[in-house]
């Protein structure tokens, strides 16, 4: 017995941790971005849904996608630079900072194995227009010059109405985003939406939990952004 054992995957111990869940700590992969030859995560991430009680672990767009769906118990997809117009079928604007398909294409993968296995997801910005292009959805790439009237989406912070047993109400979001929904992803529903008609959140609502948002409520404190996380991570 014993020898050298080959995982396919890059996490190490990924068995052991899993055996947390057993003790009530979900097991939530957060995917990562891609800069250089770096990949990055900042760090606010993985304390926020930690903080509510689950076990975080990073997933490089190496991994089979698959092979992942099959261990943890739910996927946040984090924010990231802007989602190539390739994938609805557009040529970029100038302005568009494009996202390396590498990691795109493991996220697409990742989504639609997970849903396939009725696991939680959480799209936080990139990750919102990541859902809703994966499931047939297309973007504006530049709010501002693609739809009249738009506020800045791009710093501060502005109100949204909501609906549904989370985001039900007004509630103030930050904001730090040029690309957003234009059409929605196939049985994707708007559960929120700014002042100008953007749409600020997503729900699949015959599905046990899949939201997306187009703010970032894991650099909040606020009720909304606390309720989200914690639903998340209770449903996983």
């Amino acid at each position: 017995m014993g020898g050298n054992v080959k995982r396919p995957c890059a996490w190490t111990h990924i068995e052991e941790r899993k055996l947390s869940v057993k003790n009530g700590r979900p097991l939530i992969g957060i995917t990562l971005d891609r800069e250089g030859e770096y990949v990055r995560l900042k760090h606010q991430y993985a304390p926020a849904i930690v903080n509510f009680g689950a076990c975080a672990v990073l997933l490089p767009d190496e991994n089979d996608a698959i092979w992942v769906s099959e261990r943890v118990d739910g996927v946040l997809i984090s924010g990231g630079r802007d989602i190539d117009p390739f994938y609805f079928f557009e040529e970029p604007l100038p302005n568009t900072q494009i996202t390396p398909r590498q990691r795109t294409d493991f996220e697409i993968r990742l989504l639609k194995a997970i849903m396939e296995r009725r696991k939680p997801v959480l799209g936080i910005c990139y990750g919102m227009q990541l859902v809703n292009v994966a499931l047939g959805g297309s973007l504006y790439q530049d709010v501002r010059s693609q739809l009249n009237g738009a506020l800045d989406h791009t710093k501060g912070n502005h109100r949204i109405l909501g609906k549904g047993s989370i985001m039900a109400g007004e509630a103030w979001v930050n904001s730090s985003h040029h690309q957003g929904v234009k059409k929605l992803g196939e049985h994707l529903e708007a559960c929120a939406v700014s002042d100008d008609g953007l749409v600020e959140a997503l729900c699949f609502p015959d599905y046990p939990f899949l939201m997306a948002v187009q703010w970032h409520p894991e650099r909040s404190d606020d009720e909304l952004s606390r309720k989200l996380l914690r639903s998340f991570v209770g449903a996983c």
